[in-house]
């Protein structure tokens, strides 16, 4: 049975990139569904030790659960499902799933590592063929078709979680800046940051004081130090092309 969901935001992959989108995006209202389909590639790495603020590295499993949960925080939906199909809409874009679901999206983020098949019906989108596929792009993630981006790996960017991740979180702000919602810096601040400079707190903005500030500071800890008080269970994914002994 087909089943339609409706959206401002579909991103499609659920790698650094866009979960990063996401956050961003779901941050600043816009109603977003993230669709990721299999394993990202960072669950292969053995132990994460250049991403930035873990001195000592960190397990690339529990960083992806982190982002994830920070994505469902801020009001991304995800779920699990392969887009197999895009198309133009009169409203955006219409994506059909593996699984016989149709999504409806205003605007649609490409995040996915190598996966280009579901776009190449969209007028405006350029491959580039550099071995593997990726989607050309501008500086900040446009496709040439307008509401369609392209993130991460698949804009060409390093694999670097940390550059992917940012990327991610640029073509988030980028869709923020191109659609109709208010937004001037998604920034939380001490009470009187604007207003105590006769100045109205900006969109995308927020001022807390001392009392706010300390309770979310405690939380974070919290949250920090269960998810961080036993090692994560999981082994790092193996390269697919990596036979098993028997």
């Amino acid at each position: 049975m087909t089943t339609e969901t409706n959206c401002d935001v579909l991103i499609v992959g659920g790698g650094p990139a866009g979960l990063s989108a996401g956050i961003f995006t779901a941050r600043a209202g816009l109603d977003t569904l993230l669709v990721n389909d299999g394993d990202p590639i960072l669950r292969r790495n053995a132990n994460l030790e250049n991403y930035p603020g873990f001195p000592a590295g960190v397990n690339s499993h529990r960083l992806l659960e982190l982002m994830g949960e920070q994505a469902d925080r801020a009001g991304c939906d995800r779920r699990e499902g392969r887009v197999v199909d895009l198309q133009r809409s009169d409203d955006g874009f219409v994506a059909d799933t593996e699984d016989g679901r149709t999504l409806t999206a205003s605007n649609v983020v490409a995040a996915t590592k190598n996966t280009v098949d579901f776009l190449r019906d969209i007028d405006g989108v350029e491959l580039l063929d550099r071995g593997k596929e990726f989607v050309d792009t501008d500086d900040r993630g446009r496709t040439g078709a307008a509401g369609l981006y392209a993130a991460g790996r698949l804009a060409a960017q390093p694999h670097q979680a940390i550059i992917v991740a940012g990327h991610g979180a640029t073509v988030g702000v980028t869709l923020i800046e191109d659609s109709d919602e208010e937004f001037y810096h998604d920034w939380v601040t001490p009470e009187g940051y604007f207003t105590g400079r006769g100045r109205e707190c900006p969109p995308g903005c927020e001022e807390i004081d001392d009392a706010e500030r300390e309770e979310r500071e405690a939380e974070a800890l919290d949250v920090l130090q269960e998810r961080f008080a036993e090692p994560h269970p999981a082994e790092p994914n193996q390269h697919p092309s990596v036979r098993e002994e028997e």
